[in-house]
């Protein structure tokens, strides 16, 4: 069904505000119940005293960035961190997403150099404004379940997000309370996992870096984290069982420093 994560999206919000209207007018009638007494509905989820509001102001941090002291010596290393970061985790989501959407022809994205091009320019102009960094989201993966393909969904979505801004109240009560999201994370989640079908299983060599990269981003909370196992450990496994040649160049620099960045920055 097209906008079915939307509409599961919409119709447990009603839900949950059904529930809580109860729980606000008449306690007494679910707070004895067990599966109530204490809950994150109870507890948490909290309606937003109004529907509209204004965009807060960028000024008190928009160009605010204090170059010299990111510039200092004790900076240096979190700066690489989060360029390991930011980089791994838009190549992890453009390679998942691209994948789901049927981008990806001979093991190759087209035109991928514009896609972290814009990824870049967001992350800065993002910076500027003060912001979170603005960035991709392997949660674009719900736009292309529901059939989007092209640059039109990224659009919408944008619009959207303008819009929202003038709605933030009702935004982040939604936000706040996870029974609301976590469906559609899992169905996205689901999506994504049937990739795995497409690893060569019997080959340890393709079999073991994927699972380290698989498990390690969970475990990590890092899409950078889990790449960085899988980076470290295929060309290792291909050079010990002899298969040191059919690994590309560029992948033993990456490994290595990866392996820097493990021991040097996240020991």
């Amino acid at each position: 069904v097209v906008g079915s994560i939307l509409l599961g999206i919409i119709g447990t919000t009603v839900l949950s505000v059904i529930l809580k209207a109860i729980l606000v007018i008449a306690p007494e009638f679910f707070l004895h119940l067990h599966m109530f007494s204490g809950s994150k509905l109870a507890n948490q989820f909290t309606f937003s005293s109004k529907i509209v509001s204004m965009p807060p102001s960028v000024a008190p941090t928009f160009l605010k960035m204090d170059l010299k002291g990111a510039l200092s010596g004790t900076m240096i290393p979190f700066i690489i961190i989060f360029l390991f970061m930011d980089v791994f985790d838009t190549i992890g989501t453009l390679i998942g997403v691209s994948e789901r959407a049927g981008f990806i022809k001979d093991n190759k994205l087209p035109r991928a150099n514009r896609a972290l091009i814009s990824d870049a320019v967001g992350t800065v102009v993002g910076a500027g404004l003060g912001t979170s960094t603005v960035t991709s989201f392997i949660e674009s993966a719900a736009g292309v379940e529901q059939g989007g393909r092209t640059g039109l969904t990224s659009i919408t979505a944008a619009a959207l997000f303008i819009i929202s801004l003038f709605f933030s109240p009702v935004v982040m009560m939604i936000g706040s309370y996870a029974v609301i999201t976590a469906p559609a994370l899992v169905v996205v989640g689901a999506m994504m996992i049937q990739n795995v079908k497409k690893i060569k299983w019997p080959d340890y060599g393709e079999s073991i870096p994927a699972f380290l990269t698989i498990i390690g981003i969970p475990l990590s909370y890092s899409i950078a984290d889990g790449l960085a196992l899988g980076f470290i450990s295929y060309p290792i496994i291909k050079l010990f069982s002899g298969k040191g040649k059919d690994v590309d160049w560029a992948m033993y620099p990456l490994s290595a420093a990866f392996f820097i960045y493990f021991v040097v920055f996240r020991s």
